[in-house]
């Protein structure tokens, strides 16, 4: 057969995301996130260690509004296929690749979930494991992780049809594109990837291609180093050490090549410096698997894995119900995930990247020698695709990358739109040409600023409507802060706080929700001023404007959220169990205020109604949070302690640990311990 694009529906048992949250969540005010150096970290791998990596989120808001009940949803799959290849897409669920199969043998090559389930786990929460992933601007799963994007036909290089993802990431301000080739006849997925940064600043940029494939005792990973980075789980932080593989302390001391060796949830990242060709490859007992491989821009790579804990074993089966498990192995742009990345301004960086099947010599791939397992699968690699081959592709597809797609098959947002109209006329670097957003893309949302651009009004509205979408681009900022001054309106001074606070600009910020609310008060802005106290560590404003919001609207169950977690944290336990009392049955029931319930309960020492929580299985838990596991244990010391009628002691504590282990349900651990 020739190769084929084709869409298909795909039905699965799958979770509805649900309405966004309305409410804006800022970046943290230290950009930089923390990350501890061993001694053995050398100094040219600090470089950018932690620099812009602080959680970021606007203008995006959070996806949280889900469960884990289940129905069957029909998507849009787009196939590309050839006679060795067939890769299954997803454009609706950020351009995932579910599934890709080796037809020959008709053998799956990825992780593929059974189901769409979405946790916890990404920078607007909704993340679903399985197929490959594409992240790009912020450190994390993507924005886009859950939300859909373009996806559009174009032409190989020999007349064949292929596909084209695309969208514009609003945070960074980047246009970023994958183009998909599957030639007659080829053994590889071809994808080149494209990020322009066509503006006047630079920017910080991410990139992580992350790939699931299937967990088993006797599956390896292997890439062309002799060096990692790798990650101490502390539980507290970030530790970064360096080390010679196989062995790692972050395994025991044990073959890290092998993921059941971890413990505990585990990661490192290969340093491939000097290679030119960069790969990684899992491959099974056969020395069979996957491997991909890139042009050397997209350099480093990871292993990420679960471990053996009940933790880990949980959020395998909490991801994927009736999957298989799975390890990630990963490709990046800079050292690690928490190493930094500048991009400058008016850049266009480019590069390719290969996925297919690999069979190697089984006794070498398993060699206890650690360079005779990669140097051999390098040896092979390069006998069907080398350094110089995959660079000529890369230039061809990257000449082919500014050609307009013909035909969309899936639309995105309409922010890419709407951002092509605020260009118009201006002195700006051009976008280039194969970044089509069709004018029919812009939405509700887009349109109230296309009014702020025609007209220099940002359109009022209700206060008991949804705020919407947020913006934060400066561009945007510079026009909200001269439209204000035309004419009195709480909605544009509500969404000019925004971007100032975002800014770092935090008495403007204040101010702009001041006027807000003197204009007409709504609890959205007195909520944003919640979240400006809680920044200045003061509970006592905090929760006096949170009354105030919480007084104007009742109905808004993220708010309920907000106002619980802050009580509980000033310690205001009975307000809280008042608060939660009132709350509307369909309010009640939801996970967070479940597991906040949990939490007042326990301070009140209302150990039955904890049991009770504990009972549960929560959809939103973060990875790695602990509170459901504190909970439990510290209702069985205070019940051990009555019991006792005296002090426990740490080792006391150490043993009932032990004796009363938690349920798996509740166990989200990233550590054993």
């Amino acid at each position: 057969m020739m190769t084929t694009l084709q869409l298909e529906p795909l039905t699965l048992p799958g979770v509805r995301l649900g309405d966004e949250n309305p409410l804006p969540q800022f970046r943290d005010r230290n950009t930089d996130r923390r990350v501890v150096a061993h001694e053995s970290l050398p100094e040219e791998k600090r470089y950018l260690l932690g620099w812009e990596t602080g959680f970021r989120v606007l203008p995006y808001r959070m996806q949280d509004n889900y469960t884990r009940q289940r129905v069957h949803i029909t998507y849009q799959s787009i196939v590309l296929e050839n006679e060795i290849l067939k890769a299954t897409f997803l454009p609706e669920l950020g351009g995932r690749l579910i599934s890709l199969v080796h037809k020959p043998l008709d053998r799956e090559l990825l992780n593929r979930n059974p189901v769409f389930q979405p946790a916890n786990l990404a920078i607007r929460n909704a993340w679903f494991s399985g197929g490959i992933e594409w992240n790009i601007g912020q450190v994390g799963h993507t924005f886009s992780t859950c939300s859909p994007l373009f996806a559009a036909a174009i032409t190989g290089a020999h007349g064949e049809p292929a596909l084209r993802l695309y969208e514009f990431e609003r945070c960074k301000k980047l246009f970023w594109q994958i183009d998909f080739y599957l030639p007659p006849d080829s053994l590889w997925l071809i994808a080149h990837t494209r990020v322009a940064n066509p503006n006047n600043h630079d920017a910080s940029m991410y990139w992580w291609t992350n790939i699931a494939v299937d967990e088993a005792r006797d599956v390896r990973v292997l890439a062309p180093a002799n060096k990692v980075i790798y990650s101490e789980m502390t539980g507290k932080g970030f530790d970064f050490g360096f080390a010679d593989l196989p062995n790692l302390p972050n395994f025991d001391n044990k073959d890290a090549s092998y993921s059941l060796h971890a413990g505990s949830t585990n990661e490192f990242f290969f340093q491939p410096d000097g290679v030119d060709l960069p790969w990684e490859a899992a491959l099974d007992k056969n020395g069979a698997g996957l491997i991909e491989a890139s042009t050397p821009l997209l350099r480093y790579r990871k292993l990420f894995c679960w471990g053996k804990h009940q933790g880990g074993r949980h959020w395998q089966e909490f991801l994927s119900p009736g999957g298989k498990p799975y390890i990630e192995i990963q490709s990046g742009l800079a050292p690690t995930q928490l190493h930094g990345l500048n991009m400058p301004a008016r850049a266009d960086w480019h590069w390719t990247q290969i996925f297919g099947f690999f069979q190697g010599d089984v006794e070498r791939i398993h060699s206890s020698a650690w360079e005779t397992a990669w140097r051999s699968v390098d040896a092979d690699l390069k006998s069907r695709m080398d350094a110089q081959g995959l660079s000529q592709l890369n230039a061809m597809y990257e000449e082919r990358s500014n050609i307009p797609s013909e035909k969309i098959l899936y639309q995105g947002s309409g922010w890419g739109a709407l951002e092509l109209e605020r260009r118009v006329g201006r002195d700006e670097p051009k976008v280039p040409s194969s970044f089509v957003f069709v004018k029919d893309s812009l939405g509700v949302e887009q349109k109230k600023w296309l009014t702020l651009l025609s007209d220099g009004i940002l359109p009022e509205q209700s206060t008991s409507e949804i705020p919407g979408d947020w913006m934060v681009q400066c561009e945007w900022r510079e026009m909200l802060e001269t439209s204000v001054s035309a004419a009195p309106n709480w909605y544009a001074w509500l969404h000019l706080g925004v971007m100032r606070l975002e800014n770092f600009d935090a008495e403007g910020a204040k101010a702009a929700w001041k006027t807000s609310v003197e204009i007409n008060p709504s609890a959205w802005a007195w909520r944003n001023l919640v979240a400006l106290a809680r920044m200045e560590n003061d509970d006592v404003e905090a929760l006096a404007c949170l009354r105030r919001a919480w007084d104007l609207n009742h109905r808004v169950l993220e708010l309920a959220q907000e106002y619980l977690q802050i009580l509980n944290h000033a310690k205001h336990f009975d307000e809280a169990r008042a608060v939660y009392d009132s709350l509307p049955e369909h309010f009640k029931i939801n996970d967070r205020i479940q597991i906040l319930r949990g939490r007042i309960a326990l301070e009140l020492d209302d150990l039955g109604t904890v049991e009770q929580v504990m009972q549960c299985e929560y959809a939103v838990v973060r990875e790695g949070d602990t509170e459901l596991t504190d909970i439990w244990f510290e209702m069985w010391y205070r019940r051990m302690a009555s019991a006792s009628q005296r002090e426990l002691t740490e080792d006391d504590k150490a043993e009932i640990r032990k004796l009363y282990p938690p349920a798996a349900r509740i166990d989200f651990r990233s550590i054993a311990k």
